[in-house]
């Protein structure tokens, strides 16, 4: 497409101008690695900046989270990475490089399609302050030579401030007991936060547990009365769709036994138990009243009132807000409610459709919510219509274990595949998934989209056809992925009315634009929410608001914007993604805020 923002192409043997390799034992493929990896170690030692570019194919990228550039940042082509190495090379004091040759983390030659074949390697590297991993991912070029199509490095370790874990974990006080100790913790009775978390889901707990441990002092905040209530109190047919192996918590993994996919009361459970074991500073039932930025001190003026009971103010340096994908539900605009003898509510709003057995429902919106709303209605007997505004990209939960299960298994280890994850830049996975989305539509998935079509339920493969990763990334939803309810709107039991929108409400349900009415005793609008940085502006008001650049969607090099990394606005950093992002991306939003502490980091100096 014209409007594509990614056009790069996929480097493919034809495009390369080389047939397919002939690796065929682990030796020859590390002899490959081997090759690269010493001339391009010998390069990075003598600064030989040309020699380390002529290892790149002209169109190659290196994707860096906080090793080189202190961002998230996917530089594409030579003259880019020369303009990268130039700026950053020296002042990173990139050396030690260490090529890795343990299990899962050996080379390994990937064939991901007949005509793209990768040969992936990891090292792990020095930087003048911390430690880190890369992943190179090679592809073949004429003259049996091998040159880099993609570099990540990683920042994984800070010298100066070690995770306190495991032989380097603290010992509890001599003096005083366990329980004295954790009550002046959660009390704050020892000084104010360094950083407030607002929000206690997973995000705002991974974030937490990783300031935690890295010796920050920090409080977060839950409006409602129990950690985990974000997921209590939403429907209750409600479920994780992603596999259990991509949705492990940082530091605490989910034991052996636990289901597939995560209940949503069992997953409410499970953060409460995480909160509790990591010994975590939580305040439920909390919320801010007040919020002031010192320009001058670079710190912010907080009061917290704490369930009616008592207030606090604090003088922090950092926000955190952990609040979720959504900002304020929305809801369209419909005439004609006042006249509505119904209910009407948004998905936000929703709990089980055990209160409305016995009458007819329809729910607006086909995305996640909508599907599992109409579910839960369907599973309690009542009458429901699932009705659809726009074209909607389904995809089974079977396709997505067979795209995610590569990584996130069983064997591999989670930290290493949370690397590789996101190593590859994001032009590539759209253009891998460009292929993968049409081959599950037309195999896996066929016999599910056939069915939809029959019955006129309109389905996509995403934007540019790559799928649900582009619409995460770009608007957090659009999509669902199938964990039954289709088949039921495919044989009727949950009706549909798509093709012509609502046009108003009448007394007895809802008419539509085709002049047909529906007659309900419940509307549910599973239409969305709005920005993410709605809380935000709330409680920080329009002055701070105005200076934080956009949330969530895609950056011009294919990062997302503002999630775990510079808002804008100094202070101000946003948690929001999902299990796999959480735990990922939580320990690099610790070490930003503990190099801003520490003035290593300056974000003057390292803009290029």
């Amino acid at each position: 497409m014209s409007d594509d923002p990614f056009p790069q192409q996929l480097p493919t043997l034809q495009r390369l101008g080389v047939d397919e390799p002939t690796l065929t034992l682990a030796t020859e493929v590390a002899e490959v690695a081997t090759t690269w990896f010493n001339a391009f170690s010998s390069a990075v030692t003598s600064s030989d900046i040309a020699a380390i570019l002529d290892l790149f194919l002209e169109d190659g990228f290196w994707k860096d989270t906080l090793a080189f550039t202190w961002d998230f940042r996917t530089i594409e082509g030579k003259e880019a990475i020369r303009n990268l190495l130039d700026h950053r090379l020296a002042p990173t004091s990139f050396i030690n490089l260490r090529l890795c040759h343990e299990p899962f983390l050996a080379p390994q030659l990937l064939k991901f399609f007949p005509d793209l074949v990768l040969l992936r390697l990891s090292f792990e590297f020095d930087t003048k302050v911390g430690r880190g991993a890369a992943v190179c991912h090679l592809v073949p070029v004429p003259g049996s030579r091998w040159k880099a199509y993609s570099l990540y490095t990683c920042l994984q370790s800070l010298n100066d401030f070690p995770e306190q874990i495991g032989p380097l974990r603290q010992h509890a006080a001599e003096h005083g007991t366990w329980e004295e100790r954790r009550r002046r913790e959660v009390e704050l009775a020892d000084g104010d936060p360094t950083v407030l978390v607002i929000g206690a889901g997973h995000n705002g707990l991974e974030t937490a547990a990783r300031l935690k441990y890295l010796g920050v002092p920090y409080l977060v905040i839950e409006k409602k009365a129990r950690v985990g209530d974000n997921w209590r109190d939403r429907y209750k047919a409600l479920a994780l769709h992603t596999p259990v192996w991509q949705s492990q918590t940082a530091y605490l993994p989910f034991p052996p036994t636990w289901p597939v996919y995560s209940p949503a009361r069992k997953l409410a459970d499970w953060l409460e138990g995480y909160a509790k074991y990591l010994e975590l500073d939580v305040w439920t039932s909390s919320v801010i009243t007040k919020t002031e930025w010192n320009d001058d001190l670079k710190t912010w003026t907080v009061e917290i009132n704490r369930g009616g009971k008592d207030t606090r103010t604090f003088k922090v340096k950092h926000l955190v807000f952990a609040t979720g994908f959504a900002g304020r539900p929305l809801l369209p605009d419909i005439p004609g409610k006042e006249d509505f003898k119904g209910e009407a509510i948004h998905s936000s709003e929703f709990t089980s459709a055990a209160h409305y057995i016995g009458k007819k429902a329809v729910v607006v919106g086909t995305g996640t919510s909508g599907h599992d709303i109409a579910q839960d209605f369907f599973n309690h007997g009542v009458d429901v219509t699932i009705c659809q505004r726009s074209s909607t990209h389904i995809m089974s939960v079977e396709a997505i274990r067979e795209l995610f299960s590569v990584l996130f298994n069983d064997t591999i280890p989670t930290d290493i595949a949370d690397v590789y994850h996101t190593s590859l830049p994001y032009p590539l996975v759209k253009r891998i998934r460009q292929r993968i989305v049409p081959h599950s539509a037309q195999t896996t998935d066929k016999e599910v989209l056939d069915g939809l079509a029959k019955v006129g339920f309109k389905t996509n493969l995403g934007p540019y056809g790559a799928g649900l990763v582009h619409l995460l990334y770009s608007k957090g939803g659009g999509y669902y992925v199938d964990a039954g309810t289709t088949k039921h709107v495919i044989n009727g039991d949950i009706k549909l009315k798509s093709g012509s929108a609502i046009e108003r409400f009448t007394e007895k349900g809802v008419m539509f634009a085709d002049g047909t009415e529906l007659e309900v005793d419940v509307v549910v609008f599973a239409t969305g929410y709005g920005d993410q940085r709605d809380i935000m502006r709330e409680l920080c008001g329009p002055q701070v608001a105005d200076k934080v650049n956009k949330v969530w969607g895609l950056t011009k090099e294919g990062d997302v914007n503002s999630i775990f990394r510079d808002s804008g606005h100094e202070g101000l950093w946003f948690a929001i993604g999902d299990f796999q992002m959480a735990r990922f991306h939580s320990r690099h939003l610790a070490f930003q805020i503990i190099a801003i502490e520490a003035g290593i980091l300056k974000r003057s100096e390292v803009k290029f």
